[in-house]
Parts: structure tokens; sequence; C-alpha cells
């Protein structure tokens, strides 16, 4: 298995080390007590390259564990189908936690309000009654007060002036307060305590009544909905009012509203904003808005657990096929991981099980069958590289049989080259000297490769030792129209019927300076004498085609400086881009530009003018090329 991401040692890099260097010069600062100022500087240094380096390993942990294609697989499941219904329960379940506690502080708001309004109405009936029947109307009033608030003070003033109860300590508020009614703020000593008040003035009567907010009367508010506190005036009493939960949904709820409060002692002054917190249970809230008698809330929450166990059926359900669809990918992946391995290695005989007929099967069954065609490809690159092997011994053996050695004369200089288009040629160059001068010859088999090859091997063993035989005769005189019908036999007698050649022969005399040739159906071979151009035609068929055929001998004679230009279809027929052939007035152009330069330079500018003719970085065939010069 072949990670990227390592955490060793060995791979750690400069902010790792740094964080390091950094701890090990904190801890020698701390412990030795040297250089305090630079303690803490080194410390948040740490912190900082600790965090840093925490992240990078984290990152590179985690590229280790999502390494195998299986996690990566369970992990993008988790982030496509698990986190998706965890954030909507997560959403449902803060959606229904603050729609349950703004219910639960409406309720108790709403009540309130109407408990503060029962303060007011009295006080704004009293200002209102004449001073004879203010007594009757205070007592009539005092019931509803008492149901409202258990505990409350009043001041009267005005025509008549009286305080409830008789021993209360109650004063009139600041001259700015006017008619009003709420919370208020108000201190007793060092100590501010919460008030539900209402004051009003009318007629000359200024009425106050002014009851404190305790924890009792909080969580009485609203029967059966839990505890109510206003911190921090007001704490949540020893035995708590929320009701207990009805199963393991019924989660408590804890919500807070806020009220602006102003002081008694500061009318004028911004109120204070204040919370009271409602702590209840979503049982307590649903039973409070549907009724206890027709018990909504039980049914709501018994249809809540019946979806619930719906849905984790449904989810193990679905992680049991997720699961199962990845084991079956994983298993298909990890299959062509070891295939992989196997090949890399060089067994390519090796081959992984194919289940099921889905897409994973099929890529198993083309991995089969690409290990299956590599091997054959193997099988096949090896014995091409034999055959190159064997090509590049026959081209060994080919670049043996042609001459390294040109004979010796005093009037005349040969001088050959052989180019072929593969590994072997062909074409067919050859020297020999004899004892009154010597004999030379140039041919092209038909086709290429080795049995072409082989056939030029055949030729040339064929007239050197018809040329050794007869130089071991000096009563036999050489006759080049004799030595070629003999090599006609020859071939056709020991070569199948497609097989045959073209060949030039050609026998110079030393003492005459005369050139007697044989063409047997090869390209004719061009004299200059001066500007005077000769083309030296056939003079029979090509050997090896038929059993007997007549050849035909000619002579010329070469004056001095006269040059003989040899050479095969290589030269004369490759064609350019657009299918024209370089042809033999492009080649008798350049004899005429370079007949008085080195016959070396003369066959390398040749043969440079065809490559460069064609346009290809290779040859389209086998190039040679004799010249013959006289000296």
């Amino acid at each position: 298995m072949k990670r990227d991401d390592d955490v060793s040692w060995g791979r750690l890099g400069w902010i790792e080390k740094l964080f390091l260097l950094l701890m090990a010069a904190w801890a020698l600062l701390f412990f030795t007590g040297m250089a305090q100022r630079f303690q803490t500087l080194a410390a948040i240094c740490a912190i900082f390259m600790g965090v840093v380096s925490i992240v990078k390993i984290g990152r590179m942990a985690l590229r280790n564990l999502i390494w195998r294609l299986r996690n990566r697989l369970i992990v993008a499941y988790l982030f496509i189908a698990v986190v998706p219904i965890v954030l909507i329960l997560a959403l449902m379940l803060v959606t229904s936690y603050a729609l349950i506690g703004q219910v639960a502080v409406y309720l108790v708001d709403k009540e309130l309000g109407n408990r503060m309004r029962i303060l007011g109405f009295p006080a704004e009936t009293l200002t209102r009654a004449p001073a004879p029947d203010q007594q009757t109307a205070l007592t009539r009033a005092l019931p509803m007060l008492r149901r409202g608030f258990p505990t409350f003070e009043m001041l009267a003033t005005g025509e008549q002036q009286f305080r409830y109860p008789p021993d209360s300590t109650l004063t009139a508020p600041p001259e700015p307060w006017k008619n009003a009614s709420g919370l208020i703020t108000r201190k007793d000593g060092d100590i501010d305590h919460l008030y539900a008040w209402a004051h009003s003035e009318q007629n000359g009567n200024e009425v106050t009544i002014l009851a404190p907010i305790t924890a009792e009367l909080l969580s009485g508010l609203v029967p059966g909905i839990g505890d109510v506190t206003f911190p921090p005036y007001t704490r949540r009493s020893a035995q708590s009012h929320v009701p207990p939960a009805m199963n393991m949904l019924d989660i408590g709820v804890s919500f807070l509203y806020p009220q602006f409060v102003p002081a008694w002692e500061n009318p004028q002054a911004q109120p204070q904003r204040l919370y009271f917190v409602v702590d209840t249970r979503y049982s307590a809230v649903l039973g409070i808005v549907f009724g206890q008698k027709a018990d909504w809330s039980e049914l709501a929450m018994t249809f809540l657990l019946t979806l619930i166990g719906v849905f984790l059926l449904v989810e193990m359900m679905s992680l049991w096929a997720g699961v199962k669809l990845t084991r079956a990918i994983t298993g298909a992946v990890h299959e062509l991981y070891e295939g992989t391995q196997h090949v890399r290695e060089g067994d390519f005989s090796y081959r992984i099980p194919v289940k099921g007929a889905d897409q994973i099967a099929e890529l198993s069954s083309s991995f089969n069958i690409m290990t299956e065609n590599i091997s054959r490809l193997i099988v096949v690159a090896k014995e091409k590289e034999r055959l190159e092997s064997e090509l590049a011994i026959a081209r060994d053996v080919q670049d043996q049989l042609f001459p390294k050695d040109v004979p010796f004369t005093k009037s005349l200089e040969l001088k050959g080259v052989c180019a072929p288009a593969r590994m072997v040629s062909g074409d067919y160059y050859d020297f020999m000297a004899l004892p009154d001068g010597l004999a030379f010859a140039i041919g092209d088999v038909a086709g290429k490769g080795i049995s072409a090859a082989l056939l030029m091997a055949t030729i040339q063993s064929t007239m050197r030792t018809q040329l050794s035989s007869l130089n071991g005769d000096p009563q036999h005189r050489h006759s080049a129209a004799k030595m070629v019908a003999t090599l006609n036999r020859q071939l056709y007698a020991t070569t199948s019927p497609e097989k045959y050649a073209t060949f030039y022969f050609a026998l110079y005399d030393e003492a005459l300076h005369t050139l007697t040739y044989t063409n047997a159906g090869h390209l004719a071979p061009m004299l200059l004498h001066g500007s005077d151009l000769r083309m030296l035609d056939s003079t029979g068929t090509v050997v090896g085609a038929f059993p007997v055929a007549v050849y035909e001998e000619k002579t010329v004679t070469l004056e001095h400086g006269d040059v003989l230009l040899a050479y095969t279809d290589g030269i004369v027929e490759p064609e350019n881009v657009y299918g024209e052939m370089f042809g033999e007035d492009r080649l008798k152009d350049l004899l005429y530009k370079y007949a008085t330069a080195d016959s070396a330079e003369l066959i390398a500018r040749t043969m440079e003018a065809v490559v460069q003719w064609t346009g290809e970085g290779e040859l389209q065939d086998d190039m040679t090329m004799v010249v013959a010069r006289r000296l």
C-alpha cells in the first residue's frame, strides 16, 4: 500500500521542527528562570506554531485515512447522506426548541401583562371616585388585587389619604411620574427589588399600587408550565415546578424574553433591559396549548416517536445497502489494485475474479483482456527483438560481403556505396581484381529484406566463383555475356520463379583501357566524356527469371577524365510530397556538376539531394552507386 503522507519524524517539515525548538526554548527559560521577559514571547510563538503543526499533521492523517477507496466512499457517504440528515434533524430540533420557547414566554408574558392590568384598573378607579366613595371602591378592589398579587402596598393621596396595609411605608413616586403601570425597579436600602406597579393621577387624587415580583408569583402565572425567574431579582425556588419528562424526547427548554424596566428613582432615565427566563418542557407547552383533557401532547409525542423509529429503520436499511454497495465497489477496486501489482511485477498471467454483470464486472473483464493482450504483445515484442537481433547479425554479415578494398589499377579509380532502406539491402555491388585488369558489378534484387539479401549473397558468390575459376585458367578469356548467362541459369535453378534481379557486369582491360559490359535489365549507367553523356543501355533481360536467356556484351573505350556512374532505382525513383520522381535528368545535372570532384563527394552529394527531394527522414528504397573514373 502506498501513501503519500506518512506521519513520521523523517517527514517533519520546518514548521514542526520550529515548534519543537520553541518548546525546548520555553522549557529552558521556564525551568531555569532566565530571561523572564522572553518566556511569554516563546510560549506564544510555540502555541502558534503548535496549532499550525496540528493542522498540518491533521491534514496528513486525514489523507492517510481516506487513501483507501473504501474509507473515501464511507466519508463521501457521510457527507452526502448522513450529514444532511443530521443537519435537518438539528434544524428541526433548534426550530422546535425555539418555537416551544417562544410559545412559553408568550404565555408567561401575556399572563404577566394581564396581572399588571389588574393593578392599573383599581388605581384608575380610585382616582376617579369622589372622596366619600373611595373607601367603598377600595373594599371592592381588594379581592381582585389579592387574586392577582397576594402581597401588595397601596397609597392614596388627595381629598382623603389612606394606606393599605395600614402599616405600609410606601411613599409617593418622584414628581415626574404620571399615569403609568408595568414593571419597575425600586431600591430598598442598598438593594434593588423588582415590582409590578400602577400609578394614576386625576382630579387631584393620586393612587400608587406596588406589588413585589417573587418566584412563587412568577411560577404561578401559567400553572404547569414550569419555573419562571427574573434574574437577578428572583431565583428559582428550591422545589422545581418543571413537570417530569414523559419520554426520552421530552427534553427541557430554557428560553428568555426581554423586558424594558424603568427605575423608580429616575423616571427620565433609559429603561433597563431585563430578561425573564422560562424553564419548561415540550409536553408542558403542548399540553397547555392543545389542552390537557384531549391529551394532544402525548399523542404528538407518540407520533413523533413512531416517526423517528421509522426514520431510524429506513436509515439502517440505507446504511446496510450503502455498505453492501461500497464493499462491492471497493472489493472490485481492490482486486484491480492487486492485479496492477502483479502486472507491475511482470506477472501477466494473473486474472482477477469477475463477479456480477455490471460496469464494474465489465471493467474487471477488460482488465483481464488487457493483461492477456499485453502478454501477447510481450511475446510479439520479444519475437521482434529476436528478429531485429538476427537482422543486425545479417546486416553485419552483409557488410562483410561488400568489398572493403578496391583493386588497384593505374588507370581506373573505383568507388561504391550502398545505403539500405532497412536493416539489410537487396542491392548489390562488387569489385574483383583480374590478371589483366579488374571487374565490377552492380545489381538490384527484386524485393527487400532478408530474402533479397540472401539472393544478393547468392549472386556475389556465383560471380566470385566464376571469376576465381577463370583466373586460374589463363587459356579462357573472360566473357561478360557468358558469365551473366551462367549466373541466370544458376539463379533460375536454385531460387523460386518470382526471385530475379537486374544486373550490370563490366570487365576493364588495363592495357587497352576498354570496358566490356553486359547490362541484364539494369538501369542504364551514365558515361560522361567531357560534355558528352552516353547511356549504357540494356543488352539482355533480368537474371533468374527465365531458364534460358541470350545476353550480349558491348565494349567502350575510356579516355582520360571519363566518369562512369552506375546506380540502382533507389536513386532515381524516390518521390516527393507531390508524387514526382527524382528522375534521371536531375541525376545527370548532378553528374555534370560534380564530374571533376572526388568520387566520394559525387556519391555523397547525389544521395543527399535524393533525401532532400523526398523530405522524409528514412529512405524509400535501397540506394547504391558505383563510380568508375578514368585516370
